[in-house]
């Protein structure tokens, strides 16, 4: 036995030599400072920290540690601080080392880093986890002292995602939700694109595993024609470039399964009618850093006189970077074959900040920050703001901050010429925010291209916009309804709550002496009769719209309090014991029974057998989910379990919010029950689509109709049918044998039936 225990503690000791030593080995390729000594100093002490530590996997824990600080140096291109910080990024958090101890030993920088990182942890894969939009708060916080803690962050997510296998699936589906939500989009406004493309993909892969093997077993079944298509694509494009003598070369790249099934479920199509799978991307070497923006418009005139270009889809990202850095020349050509192909032109500088992203080599490089700095800076300030007027809602925060996370940019200039990167889809109300506080809380309308317009106008790419303003002018409620930017929502909100606080201060003033006039108590009792006369539902409410002058209290008032005297507390009290709030007590022992019946263990895996969905589960009507597709369970608070979709919006909402109230199901109904589904059929209009459509359902494959509709337009039907199914495979069926009917283009699911299409 001690032999056995002696030669896996052997085993575990090379493991862990050979780990770090790669990871040295790969630092020492890199162009940083070669500080190995503070590297192997860190590492030691973090080893020694986390000794006889293990993960759920089985693996010594200081391999997580050595694989994040690998991810930091390889991936995203960081230093020798990073990769200390890496190593040490679990130690005071899960060990009795303190915050002070890492800085007596590694100096303060280092210590920043950790702490901030050990701030925003909050237990990743523990239960506190579940608070994660409030983690994300503390870790946008953290942004704006060092980059380094949201990148390490990243990194630690990333290597989390890799090793997602062995968790239990209730853990997976949250973890997957949360990066799917969160820190995807964050890498990917870092400008860390590959990182981002893997996380996405990884994400899909637990939370629909059998989707995402479908996806990749197309994809290898359609590679060798990908290949034949790029080949034959850019033959005559290398002889042009080889004339031209730049250095370059060409490759293909292909869209992640995250990005096809993304596409197939916006645009209810098939795998087969994606036409952007392929796209091909020129690498150039410049002949001079001058010459660089010259060089990628040289190659992109030269391959328009090879294919015809489409002369809408010309994107600029080479004069006017995107707000993450990313820089390229997009130019969609028709190739000989009828196929548009995207052709993505850059430098292999440009390459290196697509791939790995700016933010890495943002204040660190030798020589100070890079001039990329600018743009950075800014979106880091715009968070700064927005964290200044913190939400009550930590949810709310979460996505107000997504709206710029995801945002796409467009380029609109001042009056003076000067221009400003904002979100797409932003206002003219948006674009007063950005500049100043003021302009946006007084403006009455806007200038654009010396037009006026509205507030709620819409900007495009190029627009020249001037606000227009009114010192009279105050914040509106019914802006927040056009407002799309963070910072303008926060701003708008911050601005209505203030000026609510004070009309609700105005308007317990008035309350406090109508009832001082009255000579009556300011008793919840005679509060709630006056909001009940007055129709409003809160204290709140009712002071507020007392304050602004909505309500006005009179005789009327006086007279409805005087007539019922306030009960005395010992009736109120025999009243509620005896009967005066039945229902109440109902609910709770219903609660409570509900709460003794359901024994949940959410290390299991919930079988949703018939019996169980009609008495336990609640089946969520947001996303309608029908047996053989991909659920989880959430138990609420009445605790009852209901049943989502996988990638439904609520659901993707309950993962980051309440990761621990989720619990893996399975479907084990056979063919015991029937679920209600909606079908969208769509194709030419002829005599007698109807019936055809009628007769394969119900004749053919012996389904009913419960709701039919259908209508025509300009030679094209639209038809939507609501039938009642065992499982996905009855649903597989039916619109396959609905597509082999002559002229329909289009059969797909739809989750309601009113819901649109495209």
């Amino acid at each position: 036995m001690t032999d056995e225990k002696l030669t896996q503690e052997q085993t575990d000791e090379k493991l862990i030599d050979d780990a770090f030593q790669e990871l040295l080995d790969r630092y020492l390729e890199s162009k940083h400072r070669k500080k190995v000594e503070i590297i192997t100093k860190a590492f030691n002490f973090a080893r020694q920290a986390h000794k006889g530590v293990r993960r759920r996997s089985g693996e010594p824990y200081i391999l997580h540690p050595i694989a994040v600080a690998r991810i930091a140096c390889v991936e995203i291109g960081l230093g020798s601080t990073s990769i200390c910080s890496a190593l040490l990024h679990d130690v005071v958090e899960d060990t009795d080392y303190t915050v002070e101890d890492i800085e007596n030993l590694f100096g303060p920088k280092i210590a920043q880093i950790v702490d901030g990182l050990t701030k925003i942890s909050g237990g990743i894969f523990g239960d506190r986890a579940s608070a994660q939009a409030e983690n994300f708060k503390k870790l946008l916080l953290t942004m704006n002292d060092d980059i380094r803690v949201i990148l390490i962050k990243i990194a630690d997510r990333l290597h989390n995602m890799r090793t997602l296998g062995s968790m239990l699936p209730s853990k997976q589906y949250k973890i997957a939700g949360e990066t799917l939500y969160i820190y995807a989009p964050l890498a990917n406004r870092l400008g860390l694109n590959r990182i981002k493309t893997e996380l996405e993909d990884l994400s899909f892969k637990y939370e629909h595993p059998e989707t995402y093997q479908e996806i990749q077993s197309k994809l290898q079944a359609t590679q060798a024609e990908r290949e034949s298509v790029f080949a034959e694509f850019t033959a005559p494009i290398r002889e042009q470039l080889d004339k031209m003598g730049i250095p370059y070369r060409i490759i293909a790249r292909i869209k992640s399964p995250y990005s096809i099934w993304n596409k197939m479920q916006s645009k209810h199509i098939t795998f087969e009618e994606i036409y952007d799978i392929l796209a091909v991307r020129i690498i150039f070497t410049p002949r001079n850093e001058e010459e660089e923006l010259n060089d990628c418009f040289n190659i992109y005139v030269a391959i328009s006189r090879i294919y015809k270009p489409h002369p809408d889809r010309l994107r600029d990202w080479v004069s006017h970077p995107k707000a993450n850095g990313y820089q390229a020349l997009h130019v969609t050509l028709m190739s000989n074959k009828g196929q548009w192909i995207e052709v993505q032109i850059r430098s292999e500088r440009m390459n290196d900040v697509a791939e790995q992203g700016f933010a890495a080599h943002w204040k660190y490089k030798a020589g100070g920050g890079s001039e990329d700095e600018g743009e950075l800076s800014k979106w880091l300030k715009t968070i700064k703001e927005i964290l200044d007027d913190p939400q009550p809602d930590a949810l709310d925060f979460l996505d107000t901050i997504k709206l710029n996370l995801f945002a796409s940019e467009i380029f609109v200039f001042t009056p003076k010429g000067e221009i400003k990167t904002m979100p797409q889809n932003c206002t003219a109300l948006d674009f007063a925010f950005s500049i100043h506080t003021f302009l946006g809380s007084h403006c009455i309308g806007a200038k654009v291209n010396h037009k006026l317009v509205p507030l709620s106008h819409k900007l495009q790419s190029g627009d020249q916009v001037e606000i227009l303003t009114s010192k009279s002018q105050k914040v509106q409620p019914s802006w927040i309804n056009f407002a799309t930017t963070a910072k303008a929502k926060a701003k708008i909100q911050a601005i209505l709550k203030r000026e609510n606080r004070e009309q609700q201060q105005k308007g317990e003033e008035i309350l406090s002496q109508f009832f001082q006039e009255l000579g009556m108590p300011s008793s919840d009792e005679n509060i709630r009769k006056l909001c009940e006369k007055r129709q409003v539902k809160t204290y709140e409410e009712l002071t507020l719209r007392l304050g602004q002058g909505a309500i006005t209290l009179d005789e009327t008032d006086k007279n409805e309090l005087k007539e019922k005297p306030t009960p005395t507390n010992w009736k109120k009290y025999i009243s509620f014991a005896f009967g005066g709030n039945k229902q109440k007590q109902q609910e709770s022992k219903n609660k409570n029974a509900s709460q003794q019946s359901l024994n949940i263990d959410k290390k299991e895996v919930l079988k949703l057998t018939p019996d169980a969905i009609q008495k336990n589960y609640i089946l969520a009507d947001c996303c309608k989910p029908i047996p053989g597709d991909d659920v989880l369970g959430y138990i609420d608070d009445n605790n009852r379990i209901v049943i989502h979709k996988r990638q439904c919006s609520i659901a993707s909402q309950l993962k980051t919010s309440f990761g621990n109230r989720l619990i893996a199901v399975q479907w084990q109904t056979g063919k015991a029950l029937v679920f209600p589904v909606n079908i969208y059929v769509k194709g030419l209009d002829e005599i007698g689509v109807l019936n055809k459509l009628t007769e394969v359902i119900s004749q053919q494959l012996n389904v009913n109709i419960h709701k039919l509709t259908i209508e025509s337009n300009e030679g094209i039907f639209e038809s939507r049918i609501q039938l009642y199914v065992h499982d996905v495979d009855d649903v597989n069926t039916i619109c396959n044998n609905l597509k082999k009917i002559d002229n329909i283009k289009k059969v797909t699911r739809i989750e309601n039936f009113d819901a649109p299409t495209d």
